[in-house]
């Protein structure tokens, strides 16, 4: 990129106001501007382990599943292309992580399940019958919001424990779905779009807990700063794609990765490589991170799924790159926290906390080789002494 735009986009965010990360610990973050490389909290990267990963002093890893092998200690054979995910406590102890599978036709979901000690106990099928899961997001009374990748994808509401079946949650708009992230302060769900031109969404359902009606919106406004919200007019069944029934809905160049923390939903989008922050209190937009903003060598590329720890901290995978897991601290500190070595032709998926924040799931899609039909996906472990 040229000089002189770099410094023009610096400048711009600065004057635009980086201050209203008032969740949790980010009041007073980004005070100077987006999110800056710097030393992490966890110290530098390790040489690699025997599962080909980097990980900081401390850190252990292994591996909890691979694609089209039957899961250790079960007769349950993992799904190919692991893709979005997240942890569920378990009532008595332990926890599950449940899992989509980005490929045609037989996508759907599964879900590990361990116990209170961190041992695999069981896996099992949540989802059946849908194609092209990517991402998705949890719910506030322990539901799975599996998401559907294409241009009449929808969203299905699973049992990540396996007891009911899963459900079609049409009312939440038809189109290329990628993540989902629920704010139980103001009853609405966030929605992505993985399209070039796409747009970012919120669902109010009828009733907080019962996503089968409510009403769609898309985020309307000019850039950072203020923003509002108009409603979607044919959420469900259209000749007009959802994205172009608002005029002035905002565009993003390819929203990926959505999670809401502390009063302010961050998402993803990898054309622009960016990580937004949409202050839902103040009604207000503003960019944590974006690589034509770093001074210097930007450590993270290929933005996709995110997540965030107890700490505040968020962890966000790359698609591609160097396949690492970045993290931007709440003092605006953006760094590697691991690497995946082997797995050039791959990207990372998933990224989720167990729910007493020790450990870090996440997958490799496409594995060592490559495979686009994802049959080589691995499913990792982290655990070690995470900031609380």
């Amino acid at each position: 990129m040229p000089l002189n735009r770099r410094m023009f986009l610096r400048a711009t965010a600065v004057a635009g106001g980086t201050t209203a990360f008032s969740g949790a610990l980010w009041q007073h973050a980004f005070a100077g501007g987006p999110a800056q490389p710097g030393p992490g909290p966890y110290g530098p990267l390790r040489a690699a382990d025997a599962n080909g990963l980097q990980l900081p002093e401390g850190f252990t890893g292994r591996v909890v599943a691979r694609s089209l092998q039957r899961v250790e200690g079960t007769r349950y054979t993992w799904h190919p292309a692991p893709d979005g995910g997240a942890c569920f406590a378990v009532p008595g102890g332990g926890w599950v992580y449940a899992s989509n599978s980005e490929v045609p036709v037989v996508g759907g979901a599964s879900a590990v399940r361990f116990d209170a000690a961190g041992k695999v106990v069981a896996a099992h099928r949540i989802l059946n019958g849908t194609t092209l899961n990517c991402a998705g997001g949890a719910t506030p009374w322990n539901t799975w919001l599996s998401c559907e990748e294409h241009d009449f994808g929808l969203v299905w509401e699973t049992d990540p424990f396996g007891r009911n079946g899963a459900a079609a949650r049409p009312a939440m708009g038809r189109f290329k779905h990628e993540a989902a992230a629920a704010d139980p302060v103001r009853k609405a769900v966030y929605l992505t779009e993985d399209q070039e031109d796409g747009c970012f969404y919120r669902f109010r359902p009828d009733t907080w807990g019962d996503l089968s009606s409510g009403v769609l919106e898309v985020l309307v406004g000019s850039g950072t700063g203020p923003v509002t919200w108009a409603k979607v007019p044919n959420a469900q069944f259209w000749l007009t794609p959802t994205r172009d029934q608002v005029p002035g809905a905002m565009r993003f160049d390819g929203g990926e990765g959505c999670h809401y923390t502390g009063g302010v939903c961050y998402f993803t989008t990898k054309g622009d490589n960016r990580v937004w922050a949409y202050d839902a209190a103040a009604g207000r937009l503003d960019i944590a991170y974006d690589d034509d903003l770093v001074t210097g060598e930007a450590p993270l590329k290929g933005v996709d799924n995110v997540t965030s720890a107890v700490s505040g901290d968020l962890f966000i995978a790359e698609d591609g790159d160097n396949m690492e897991i970045n993290l931007i601290t709440p003092d605006g500190v953006v760094t590697p926290f691991l690497r995946v070595l082997g797995h050039d032709g791959s990207e990372i998926t998933g990224p989720a906390f167990s729910p007493d924040g020790t450990r870090l799931y996440f997958s490799s899609q496409r594995g060592k080789s490559g495979f686009v039909g994802g049959t080589d996906g691995y499913t990792f472990e982290v655990t070690g002494p995470f900031r609380r």
